[in-house]
């Protein structure tokens, strides 16, 4: 049988596409797009692996 995964777990792939969208819009404010871009990107990956390993 199986182990059912948490439900924490299941969403834990919305924070990079939300980290993506916020740092878009950070870059927007600041004028530096890509930086934003990777810094709300690198921010969701790291959100969704302390999730993940929680």
């Amino acid at each position: 049988m199986a182990k059912k995964k948490k439900d924490s777990e299941d969403n834990a792939g919305l924070f990079v596409a939300a980290g993506v969208l916020l740092g878009i819009g950070a870059g927007f404010l600041f004028d530096q797009l890509v930086a934003g871009l990777f810094i709300g990107l690198g921010l969701g990956l790291l959100a969704m692996a302390i999730i993940k390993n929680s």
